[in-house]
């Protein structure tokens, strides 16, 4: 599998979410099951089949986060030296008269609209390794948009 990139407050918030699903989620559906399951007719019974179904969710979800922490990578900040965007760099670009700040954050990370983008993402990819003056043209459905950088923070 391939690295997962994690800020520090993201790998603590997956391994919390992971601590819980294991710990009590998880746990707290079987005993569901298990009481459904006591109600007598399986074929028929709905509670016993929606608890089947949320424990299949809870467990592909388990190991998800399973998978990306035994890869976690964290991202260090600053690492080199406000100049170049990489994998946890916050930066602010320009278009169309517009500022608009983002932060490259591994996939389990992002949120559009807190400006964090996926390092894999077109956009994410098209600032990698960029400076600041730079010009940035990515590909996006209504044709492309040229970004400049302003600077890295």
């Amino acid at each position: 599998m391939d690295v997962s990139y994690l800020t520090q407050g993201g790998l603590e918030k997956l391994q919390e979410e992971y601590r819980v699903l294991k710990e009590e989620t998880i746990p707290a559906i079987a005993a569901h099951i298990d009481e459904a399951r006591q109600l007598g007719d399986l074929s028929e019974n709905a509670e016993y089949h929606a608890a089947k179904e949320e424990m299949a969710w809870a467990q592909t979800r388990f190991q998800e986060l399973d998978a990306t922490l035994r890869n976690a990578a964290i991202i260090q900040a600053n690492r080199h030296g406000g100049d170049t965007i990489y994998v946890g760099a916050t930066f602010t670009v320009e278009w169309n008269g517009q500022e608009k700040t983002f932060t490259i954050v591994g996939p389990a990370e992002v949120d559009p609209k807190g400006g964090k983008i996926s390092n894999e993402s077109p956009l994410g990819r098209a600032f990698l390794g960029k400076h600041p003056n730079d010009t940035v043209d990515v590909a996006v459905p209504d044709g492309t948009r040229s970004y400049r950088v302003k600077h890295i923070l």
